[in-house]
């Protein structure tokens, strides 16, 4: 990962990184400038340029082939033979460190689809134009499942293993060519339109339509993630029995077993896939919390509700970062995952609006035990795969939120009393799951404090002592800088 400080290169000036609009998202050509500004900052801190994957100047993808562990192979691209990076973006920080980010977002709505990445704040169209211009979409994305077949790829990594999942693959492989070839003949026709089958985002294609050599490279990285289904449950177990278990009453436990039980099946030895389904339904509780607590204040019956509406905004704002970092590492790429994960939001919400109807305290119970699971889940993933996601750089969106000018909602989803305020590094995608996870950690404490009232207290006391700012400093004071060299040294993106 190359990481320096812009600040050290670039000199101390009149005007500070708030007059750039806090943190920015730039452009860079390595063999023009970017390699000269990381060699001066070399020569004056008389060290070496950070790199992704090593450790102490040795590659860290050495594989140990210790147990339970991925030992596949790290990612080595964004750069040339000389080390210089490629035409990839980098992310510049209030601070002024710059941080490689990965080149590619394979998102199925990467461009201007999601936040930070353009039309951000835009209002949108009206419900009818919204769900058509939806809709041709997905029905296109629809066939072009069926026509080139992506369910091909779960079946290849998830061979049947009896006569029952062999039957059930058959039967799902004439049920895609029948579609397939009613879609081909449609086509012939007025009615439908002909689909390409080497369709791809532009963000990952070059000149010529074809897919970059950075951008595979890191998609084939990213496939060779692996995430056990056993592992997790024999980690839950331990957990378990060294916290104790949540008690829940009969229709909360269930509904959570059938939730998990879901994924486990659905999503097995397809980790980035999984943990995008989860992030989408684990925005609802707090879409369905505001919901109920906005009700009760429209109707006079409860206002004392606001503060906790705040840390639900906030937790879901948390939430949505998770989802856009799985979305960027392909979670979303699949109708089917989109189609599943989407109805099964909607469904979940409303049930979780049935929980806080009659039992509040339990629907918090219900979120406490899915956001245990989707910790134990991410503990399971880094440890899993931690060789291999500190070869990798992190996406942009993760940049943004971890690293960016603005933590206020950051800072407010946590309830819990801190000496310092949390500030996690993000230099790796390994840095990047374990924020999630650690936030995940943060979800629990809140769910917990929610649902034994103890987050009255928790509340007051983050009001009474507030967190200590960083060395001395106000809590995300800009730091000054030179606006003229910084745009000087950057004319060319």
């Amino acid at each position: 990962m190359r990481s320096f400080n812009a600040q050290s290169s670039l000199g101390q000036g009149r005007s500070s990184v708030a007059v750039l609009r806090s943190s920015r998202r730039v452009k860079l050509s390595a063999r023009t400038r970017f390699p000269l500004v990381c060699q001066a900052q070399a020569q004056q801190t008389k060290s070496p340029i950070k790199e992704a994957g090593t450790k102490n100047g040795k590659a860290a993808g050495n594989r140990t082939g210790s147990k339970g562990k991925n030992n596949g192979s790290a990612y080595e691209g964004g750069q040339d033979d000389e080390g210089n990076l490629g035409a990839c973006d980098v992310f510049v920080t209030p601070d002024g460190e710059v941080t490689q980010a990965m080149c590619c977002d394979y998102g199925f709505r990467s461009g201007v689809g999601r936040l930070y990445q353009g039309s951000t704040g835009e209002v949108p169209k009206n419900f009818f134009a919204l769900g058509g211009d939806n809709f041709a979409r997905e029905f296109k994305q629809l066939r072009r499942s069926f026509r080139f077949n992506e369910y091909k790829a779960i079946s290849e990594v998830n061979p049947p293993r009896n006569f029952v999942e062999r039957l059930w693959g058959s039967a799902q492989q004439k049920g895609v060519e029948a579609l397939a070839n009613l879609d081909e003949r449609l086509e012939k026709t007025p009615l439908l339109e002909e689909l390409d089958p080497n369709e791809m985002p532009d963000e990952v294609t070059d000149s010529n339509g074809n897919m970059t050599q950075d951008c595979s490279e890191v998609r084939a990285a990213l496939k060779g993630l692996k995430l056990s289904n056993e592992d997790v449950i024999a980690y839950e177990h331990q957990r378990k029995a060294q916290e104790g278990e949540v008690v829940a009453p009969f229709p909360i436990r269930w509904t959570y077993n059938f939730l998990c039980f879901s994924l486990d099946i659905l999503y097995k030895n397809r980790p980035i896939q999984r943990f995008w389904v989860l992030e989408v339904v684990a925005r609802m509780p707090y879409f369905a919390y505001i919901s109920m607590l906005h009700l009760y204040e429209s109707l006079g019956w409860w206002r004392a509700g606001a503060e906790l509406r705040r840390v639900h905004f906030a937790e879901e704002w948390n939430e949505l970062h998770h989802l856009q970092i799985m979305e960027s590492l392909g979670g979303d790429q699949m109708w089917w995952d989109r189609f599943l994960a989407q109805h099964s939001a909607i469904f979940y919400f409303w049930v979780l609006i049935l929980f806080y109807t009659f039992a509040p305290r339990m629907a918090y119970v219900f979120s406490e035990l899915v956001e245990h699971h989707a910790a134990d889940t991410y503990k399971v993933f880094t440890d899993t795969n931690e060789d291999l996601l500190k070869s990798l750089p992190p996406p942009v969106c993760a940049l943004e939120y971890y690293r960016g000018g603005d933590l206020y909602m950051f800072d407010a989803f946590m309830t819990t009393k801190k000496e310092m305020p949390r500030r996690p590094a993000c230099n790796t995608l390994y840095d990047v799951f374990v924020n999630i996870r650690d936030d995940e950690g943060e979800h629990v404490k809140t769910m917990t404090a929610c649902a034994d009232s103890t987050i009255v207290e928790s509340l007051k006391e983050l009001h009474d002592s507030p967190v200590k700012p960083l060395d001395g400093k106000k809590e995300n004071e800009p730091v000054n800088m030179d606006v003229q060299q910084m745009d000087d040294k950057s004319s060319h993106l």
